[in-house]
Parts: structure tokens; C-alpha cells; sequence
């Protein structure tokens, strides 16, 4: 996430990897958290309700990831559009150009006819 938070425009890098660092600390709050209660005897009741909590937060995180993930694929299809747009276009413009080639090069080809036309009638005038 952390690359791809990097290789974003300016305005929405920033405010990414500001999340990213947040939900960096939060998951080493949680660790420790984790830790804490493993290596203490707390009632059952203290891990219940933590596990609950975690839960919550992970839930909350899982539909952030999720909207994010929806934005992400949504601008990806958006860029995979302009992309094959701007192939049809190249290649709309490379076909155009064949054309004009062609017709340019039968147009060389009657200005040849008509320069040896041009000298046959200059030779037989000549005689």
C-alpha cells in the first residue's frame, strides 16, 4: 500500500500516507494490546471484550480497504479507456496517413506519365 500511496498525484499522496502511518500505529497499539493481554491472566470476559472491539475497528478498516479498492479499480477502468481511445486514434491516424501516401504516390506517377508524354512530343516536334 505504501508504494502505491507513493506513486499517486501530489493532493491524494499526501492525505494517503497520512492514513497509512495512522493505520500503521494503530496496528502496533493493537500488537502491543495483544501482547499485554496474552502475558497477563485477565478474565475472560476483559479478552471478550477486546476481541469485540478489534473486531469493530477491523470491520471499519475492511469497508475503508474496500472503498478505497472501488476508487482505485474505478480510475484504473478510467485510464484503461483513455489508453485503448488513444490507440484508436494512432491507429485512425496511421491509416489516414497510408492513404495520403497512396494517393500522393499515384499522383508522382501521373506526373511522371505526363513529363515523358511532355518529352516524346518535344522530341517529335523537334524532327
Amino acid at each position: 500500500m505504501d508504494l502505491e500511496a507513493r506513486s499517486l498525484q501530489p493532493g491524494a499522496k499526501a492525505m494517503l500516507l497520512a492514513k497509512l502511518r495512522e493505520y500503521k500505529s494503530d496496528l502496533s497499539k493493537l500488537k502491543r494490546e495483544v501482547k499485554r493481554v496474552g502475558s497477563t491472566n485477565h478474565d475472560q470476559a476483559s479478552r471478550d471484550e477486546l476481541l469485540e472491539a478489534g473486531l469493530l475497528d477491523t470491520h471499519k478498516t475492511s469497508l475503508d480497504q474496500r472503498e478505497r479498492l472501488g476508487f482505485s479499480t474505478e480510475r484504473l477502468n478510467q485510464s484503461s479507456d483513455r489508453i485503448r481511445e488513444s490507440r484508436r486514434t494512432a491507429l485512425e491516424t496511421k491509416e489516414l496517413c497510408i492513404s495520403i501516401l497512396e494517393d500522393l504516390e499515384q499522383q508522382k506517377e501521373t506526373l511522371l506519365h505526363l513529363h515523358n508524354k511532355e518529352e516524346r512530343m518535344d522530341f517529335i516536334l523537334d524532327i
